[in-house]
């Protein structure tokens, strides 16, 4: 079980296929996505790695967040998320993980806050059909209608289907394709729509209904800290 990664939805845009057919897609940016500590069976009673993304503010992070990135030796992080992996999954902290992390073709599930709306009514909300138009029905055409039953029980059930309000909760969708990577700028597309609202925080996992395709790198697509930097102190050390 690959770890996850924390991405940052940038919006809707379409791509077009080799036989001329658009394909809507959502953006996905990582951010700075990094590991920041690990959670252990001896210590923590399971195996997961947290995650960080997004840079934060300093004066904004409490000391002692301040003293949990200085262990990792990372700057601190706007949100830090936690992913169950397995034993052979462990990626190394400070690891930055990018976009090859997920390869074209492959199937994800997406996790993030839908878009709120407010107080919203029975029809909105829940896709009621209303009242008829006539016949006795007045004002009330959008009503959701009778929401309880005789004297016994003399009660409206709890989950009963109201108006009330809608969005701004936490929603996962499944079996999303990933369309395109894009390992410089650090973006996924991936098929359809993501929930929630533009720059808003986005959980992108191995979809658990689909296998996971061959080609897919273990334990994950990062890359250590300092692996952009020794090419080039190698590079100086040959020419001096």
């Amino acid at each position: 079980m690959r770890s996850g990664v924390i991405a940052k939805k940038m919006g809707m845009t379409r791509i077009f296929t080799d036989g001329g057919e658009h394909v809507p897609v959502t953006v996905l940016l990582l951010d700075d996505c990094q590991v920041v500590a690990h959670r252990t069976a001896e210590r923590d009673g399971y195996l997961a790695l947290q995650l960080g993304a997004g840079l934060a503010k300093v004066k904004n992070t409490t000391k002692a967040q301040r003293g949990h990135f200085a262990v990792a030796k990372v700057e601190p992080k706007h949100e830090i998320v936690e992913f169950r992996v397995g034993e052979k999954e462990i990626v190394p902290v400070g690891a930055r993980f990018s976009a090859d992390h997920f390869i074209p073709g492959q199937f994800v599930d997406v996790t993030g806050t839908s878009q709120g709306k407010g107080f919203a009514g029975a029809m909105k909300r829940h896709n009621f059909g209303g009242l008829r138009a006539t016949h006795g029905v007045s004002v009330s055409h959008r009503s959701h209608g009778s929401t309880g039953n005789r004297q016994d029980p003399g009660k409206v059930f709890k989950n009963k289907r109201m108006a009330g309000h809608m969005g701004d909760v936490r929603v996962t969708t499944q079996n999303l394709k990933v369309v395109r990577t894009d390992v410089e700028r650090g973006v996924i597309m991936v098929e359809g729509a993501v929930p929630g609202s533009k720059g808003g925080w986005i959980l992108v996992r191995d979809a658990v209904k689909k296998p996971l395709p061959k080609e897919a790198p273990l334990p994950g697509g990062f890359k250590l800290p300092g692996a952009d930097a020794a090419p080039a102190a190698a590079a100086e050390s040959t020419e001096g």
